[in-house]
């Protein structure tokens, strides 16, 4: 076992495409999946600027916004952007199919984060990232560990499958009782949303919280756009308010079985607010709304999936730059309303489906947990 730095074992490939770019796929930020260890996206005949070029096996690595852990193993030769480092092995002192695992880690990534530079766009540069230390030892161990490594990620990417399946398989289940929900082909009651839900918005007043008035802790939770995402809640960064400044509010507070919507930015993330949520008083900022009284006509599971899968708000939009939409446009919005016992069964068969879906996600962070530690206990 060894202690080096990165730049001892790989180096930064800067070759250009000065011929045609014509056969070479593309290969731009986007492409590039947070935490995934392999590329799986590209565009091929598609217009662009770039000209740097990378081979079959090089990493490339997103070196603007460090934070977001882009980095993956390219499967074959072509053009990428500029906003990406391209990192080749150097075989005598690596194993080519483990240096994938020393560069897709949170170590290198808060490493690089902490070399960026730039406030609104911050990038990492090579000869920074080329210092990450490292612990490699002799390659009859380093193919022993990337056996293993690259074992956990094909097991890995069967989970993710599994899961996609099951999302597959609620989908069709849907189709199958209430029909395509756009063209409505059982012939379903429809009503404006405006008529099934009683909408509730943010306050937007003079008290409406400002930055000194958020603390760690506190009295109510006050959610942003943020925590609530495509899944449900996210509540790992909340902001909390003083009891006096809630009671200064006028709109916009929870009450139990509220189905919440954000409206502004990523427009239909969307969560209902059970027993399970973890804060008994709670607020939402000016960028979602509140769905409330609906028990009789509509189940909130049923709802939940419509919005999710089904993507009805978006023809409702308005604005490019940050889209919204506006509660005007909502209350428009139709709602296919089929019997109620029939969305109860249907709600019965989603929470089935996710409780095996919950133990797929524990398999996943369990394998994902195992990665991590046999990098940090072997390789630094």
């Amino acid at each position: 076992m060894s202690r080096v730095i990165l730049g001892d074992v790989a180096n930064e490939r800067r070759e250009t495409c000065k011929g045609s770019k014509d056969g070479y796929p593309i290969v731009g930020l986007e492409h590039l999946t947070p935490g995934e260890i392999t590329l799986t996206a590209w565009d091929e005949g598609k217009e662009n600027t770039f000209s740097k070029s990378f081979r079959k096996g090089d990493i490339l690595f997103g070196r603007r916004r460090a934070y977001l852990k882009k980095a993956a193993v390219a499967p074959f030769d072509g053009i990428c952007s500029g906003d990406i480092t391209v990192i080749k092995a150097q075989p005598k002192r690596i194993l080519p199919e483990l240096l994938p695992f020393i560069i897709q880690n949170d170590a290198l990534f808060e490493f690089a984060v902490g070399k960026s530079a730039g406030s609104l766009s911050p990038r990492v540069k090579w000869e920074n990232l080329k210092n990450y230390e490292i612990e490699l030892p002799d390659m009859e161990k380093q193919r022993e560990l990337a056996k293993i490594l690259w074992a956990i990620d094909k097991t890995r990417k069967t989970y993710q499958k599994l899961m996609q399946k099951t999302d597959e398989l609620v989908k069709s289940r849907f189709i199958e009782m209430f029909g395509d929900p756009v063209t409505n082909p059982m012939g379903w009651e429809v009503k404006p949303l405006g008529d099934v839900f009683k909408i509730i918005d943010g306050d937007r007043g003079e008290h409406y919280p400002k930055g000194t008035d958020f603390y760690k802790v506190g009295y109510c939770a006050f959610l942003n756009t943020g925590n609530v995402t495509i899944n449900g809640f996210e509540f790992s960064n909340v902001h909390f308010i003083t009891e006096d400044k809630d009671k200064q509010l006028r709109k916009g507070r929870f009450e139990r079985h509220d189905i919440v919507v954000t409206t502004r930015g990523t427009v239909g993330n969307i969560a209902l607010y059970t027993q399970n949520v973890p804060y008994e008083v709670m607020r939402i900022n000016s960028g979602m709304v509140l769905l409330r009284e609906y028990s009789k006509i509509i189940n909130p599971e049923y709802f939940i999936f419509l919005v999710r899968v089904f993507s009805i708000f978006r023809p409702y939009l308005s604005g490019s730059a940050q889209p919204q939409l506006p509660i005007t446009n909502m209350k428009k919005i139709p709602i296919q309303i089929p019997q109620l016992d029939l969305q109860n069964r249907f709600a019965d068969f989603v929470r089935q489906v996710d409780k095996s879906k919950f133990e797929l996600k524990k398999a996943l962070a369990d394998l994902e947990a195992t990665c991590k530690r046999i990098i940090s206990e072997n390789l630094g």
